[in-house]
């Protein structure tokens, strides 16, 4: 304990003599002092994809036929994955927030700061009872004339999320123009598209599971579905606003948003570290040897019960893979950055691949088309296969897709250690 204190106060002396008295650095090149407090950030929920080399690519039988999983090597940088698809629970809280930050701008409950600009005062309390609230709020209630039950009701079809972006890859090829040219502005529709469960199935009494699956209790740790592309990403921008402002009001360092993974980090995760194996948990087999199924899809001829679940089943269900990733196969596909682009694999890079498309309003519809992985409860064992890649249109929510995001740090990506690990 005493060299240990000697070698501090030898080195506090060194940065003392180098800084100056004055509290300067007297002529000497010590760094800049001005930097914002960093803890390698640790978001709950996730888990850690350590970097590594991956032999992305079909590892069975191509039973399609579609040649759209050419085998190739790639080198996969380190991020945080949620270890579960995105709740009901945790989409909620998002809904919630909207809802309160709306009634908030309404009565205009906002607090001024330092610069000059405004946020919304959180500390004060809403009353939904309230008649003042009620009535700011009017245009988001269902008349009561307009009810089953006869009194007004909240319309939450009518929450709106809206944010803006910059376009950073036009940015930097067109560096000489204004950034606002590069500014993007969205507005999209929050609550999930609960009516799937009855729009998918002709001649089928799905009524109960649409009115209970997003809302009941027992539902809670259920992954969210109903939600297209675009719902996702917004999902993803209000969850990076929220971490980033609760870290910044404790000026604490913030490095990344949170996103959807490509397809090939969406890949390289499932394989939980097991190279060229068919399923997250190794395989050949889809069963352990007692006969169980390890994931949640349709086995055999449509025995959807088979496996312990109907429809889908909770987020947590069934054992992770390596890396702690729970259903990256089966339960509800997952939404990936992606678009579909059949022959992606033959010409990504060779270092954290991945492919963008830029659409416009006027492009043909198969443009539009993102790349969904994982399979889900009413896919057949195929599309389990963490190679095995599908698609779907970016403005479409069915009730077998869900998502889930990633956040990544690159520095200890380079490294290749676990943040906040010594």
């Amino acid at each position: 304990m005493m060299k240990n204190f000697s070698l501090k106060a030898v080195i506090l002396g060194v940065i003392v003599a180098a800084w100056g008295c004055n509290g300067g650095p007297r002529g000497e090149l010590v760094g800049s002092p001005n930097r914002i407090n960093y803890s390698d950030p640790a978001p709950k929920g996730m888990v850690w994809v350590p970097s590594g080399v991956m032999h992305m690519g079909a590892s069975d039988q191509d039973i399609r036929n579609a040649g759209d999983v050419k085998n190739r090597v790639v080198q996969m940088l380190g991020f945080w994955m949620d270890a579960t698809e995105i709740t009901n629970s945790e989409y909620r809280q998002y809904i919630d927030w909207i809802r309160d930050s709306s009634a908030h701008s309404l009565l205009g409950n906002y607090k001024d700061l330092d610069d000059g600009s405004q946020r919304i005062d959180w500390r004060k309390k809403l009353n939904w009872n309230d008649e003042e609230l009620q009535d700011a709020m009017l245009a988001y209630f269902v008349p009561a004339s307009e009810s089953i039950w006869g009194k007004k009701e909240f319309d939450n079809n009518k929450l709106v999320y809206n944010y803006k972006s910059f376009d950073f890859e036009a940015m930097v090829k067109n560096p000489n123009q204004a950034r606002s040219s590069f500014k993007r502005e969205f507005n999209v529709k929050a609550y999930p598209d609960t009516t799937v469960w009855m729009k998918m199935f002709s001649y089928s009494y799905n009524e109960p599971i649409t009115h209970q699956y997003f809302w009941y209790k027992a539902f809670d740790n259920y992954p969210v579905v109903g939600v297209n592309w675009f719902q996702a990403n917004a999902f993803c921008d209000w969850r990076s606003k929220y971490w980033r402002n609760y870290r910044s009001s404790k000026k604490l360092y913030l490095e990344g948003n949170f996103k959807l993974p490509t397809e090939e980090q969406w890949e390289w995760a499932a394989r939980g570290g097991r190279s060229q194996s068919p399923y997250p948990w190794g395989g050949p087999y889809i069963v352990n040897k007692k006969g169980c199924y390890l994931a949640n899809f349709k086995p055999n001829r449509g025995n959807y019960g088979a496996d312990g679940g109907l429809y889908t089943v909770r987020a947590d269900a069934y054992w992770p893979n390596d890396y702690g990733l729970y259903n990256m196969s089966g339960n509800a596909a997952e939404w990936t950055m992606s678009p579909y682009v059949s022959n992606a694999y033959g010409f990504v890079a060779d270092i954290n691949p991945g492919v963008k498309l830029k659409t416009k309003d006027t492009d043909p519809q198969w443009y539009k088309r993102k790349t969904v992985r994982g399979g889900s409860w009413r896919d057949v064992a195929y599309y389990l296969q963490v190679s095995s890649r599908d698609y779907e249109f970016a403005d479409t929510a069915k009730a077998y897709i869900g998502f889930r995001t990633i956040t990544q740090q690159v520095a200890p990506s380079l490294t290749n250690k676990r943040p906040g690990k010594k």
